[in-house]
């Protein structure tokens, strides 16, 4: 058997300031709280920058800075001067990517490989579409002369911080609206790196405004009354709490939340192509994925092949250094979300459910946890229906098509859901039944800034890329 030698990412090509300050109007400033805190390395735990938390005062800084920029410069700016911004900073997206990408790995703790060939693509692809639209809002469904809503607070989690901040940011300058843009705690590097992009493509002062912090300044932000449009990316608690906060002002809200995607695979799938699907589904970015396919669905006559096939799968993968090129699952983000998905699990085994994990030997600091698949789980387990946000594979079966929609559809999500059958027929009638957002049919997990993507019930509501999601930045589009 070969083994894979180690092939290290370089960490120098990044510099990581020891502290970092606010960026408001433009220029770093210094912060008015007292508070801090240091973002780590969840791989080594080894602290990176100090970061400071905006407080009320900071807050109404930023949201006077963009909304100074919103009425004098970025509003009244014809739509092709504003997508030449838009192009200047998709370009040097791009010329920065390996520098981004590495920084995103050593703060998030997720692989190098998804970092540089599928986040940093992805980042530079959606403003590069969304520049494309910035001169064209008048065909795209919304009225003759559709108008920004003006100044749009936008709050972000760690699973993908700067792909998280491409869809925010991107739609809302498209749009003529100015941003204040919170990062999650403990991964604002790359967000403080794009205000620096921000600079060097010479964008007008306080058109993006980014504001670090915990969930304090997360909730200053959205209940400022100086904010016209909320979006927020999260779980679905904090996004209750937003939306309680926001029901009866003019704010409008978009809210991108948690899910527990079923897989469904059928008996007549293309099983080595299904595993494949199946292992992405679930094991990408370390599971920390909204739309995971994180509950498998498996016709009974397959079940026992399938789960042979992944088991041999699950073993190739390779758990370790994020900046390892060869690696497939890098550290779980924080203690916090590591003590999460140890818990549940655990909480799997008492309900009776049998635990399965690969061969893996875990680096001895950091934060790890080796992928892991579950059988013999009920519907009415914990690990079925609550989300672990980790590498945790929750595996059912089912005898008729019928029973697959009515397992899928058991939750109070509504986010995503995959289909495996050769049949064309089979795809559209399980796809029209699967109440969720984005139904991927023989494939998971693919994503383009053309596609809309957003979720029902405890999914949230709105939509994010494409031209749906352009509305959510238009006044007189529909809410």
């Amino acid at each position: 058997m070969f083994e894979y030698a180690p092939a290290p990412e370089s960490r120098d090509v990044v510099d990581i300031k020891p502290a970092y300050g606010l960026f408001i109007g433009g220029e770093w400033v210094d912060g008015s709280s007292e508070t801090r805190s240091k973002t780590i390395d969840p791989s080594t735990e080894e602290p990176l920058a100090e970061v400071v938390w905006a407080d009320a005062a900071d807050v109404d800084r930023a949201v006077a800075a963009a909304r100074k920029a919103h009425d004098e410069v970025w509003g009244p700016m014809p739509g092709r001067e504003r997508a030449k911004y838009l192009y200047r900073l998709a370009r040097l997206i791009q010329e920065r990517s390996r520098e981004l990408a590495v920084l995103e790995s050593i703060d998030n703790g997720k692989p190098i490989r998804e970092s540089r060939d599928v986040d940093l693509p992805l980042v530079a692809a959606h403003f590069f579409y969304h520049a494309g639209w910035a001169d064209k809002l008048e065909y795209a469904g919304y009225g003759p002369d559709p108008r920004p809503l003006g100044v749009a607070a936008q709050v972000i989690p760690w699973n993908f911080p700067l792909l998280m901040l491409a869809w925010k940011i991107a739609p809302a300058l498209a749009c003529g609206n100015t941003v204040v843009l919170k990062p999650a705690e403990t991964t604002p590097l790359t967000a403080l790196a794009f205000a620096e992009l921000c600079r060097q493509a010479d964008l007008p002062p306080g058109v993006v405004n980014i504001v670090t912090g915990a969930g304090e300044t997360g909730r200053l932000l959205v209940e400022h009354p100086g904010v016209d449009k909320v979006a927020f990316t999260g779980s679905t608690e904090v996004g209750k709490q937003i939306a309680r906060a926001v029901a009866g002002t003019a704010k409008r809200l978009t809210l991108e939340l948690g899910g527990k995607a079923a897989n469904i695979v059928f008996d007549d799938a293309p099983l080595d192509q299904a595993v494949e699907g199946i292992v992405n589904g679930i094991f990408f970015n370390q599971g920390h994925v909204c739309c995971a396919g994180s509950r498998l669905l498996v016709q009974e006559t397959v079940a026992e092949e399938v789960l042979d096939r992944l088991k041999v799968r699950m073993a190739t993968l390779r758990v370790g250094d994020p900046l390892d090129k060869n690696t497939d699952i890098g550290a779980i983000n924080s203690a916090a979300q590591l003590e999460r998905i140890r818990a549940l699990s655990e909480i799997g085994e008492r309900e009776g459910a049998e635990r399965w994990s690969p061969p893996c030997e875990l680096p001895s600091r950091g934060f790890w946890f080796a992928p892991t698949v579950f059988t013999g789980v009920a519907q009415s387990h914990r690990i079925a229906r609550e989300e672990i946000f980790g590498p945790v594979l929750s595996v059912l079966t089912f005898r008729t098509p019928a029973e697959a929609v009515e397992k899928a559809n058991n939750t109070p999500y509504g986010l995503s859901a995959g289909v495996w059958t050769e049949k064309g027929s089979r795809i559209l009638w399980t796809a029209q039944r699967l109440r969720a957002g984005v139904v991927w049919a023989n494939t998971f997990n693919k994503f383009d800034p053309a596609a809309p993507f957003g979720g029902y019930r405890e999914s949230g509501f709105g939509r994010e890329g494409g031209r749906h999601g352009l509305g959510a930045y238009l006044a007189g589009a529909q809410r």
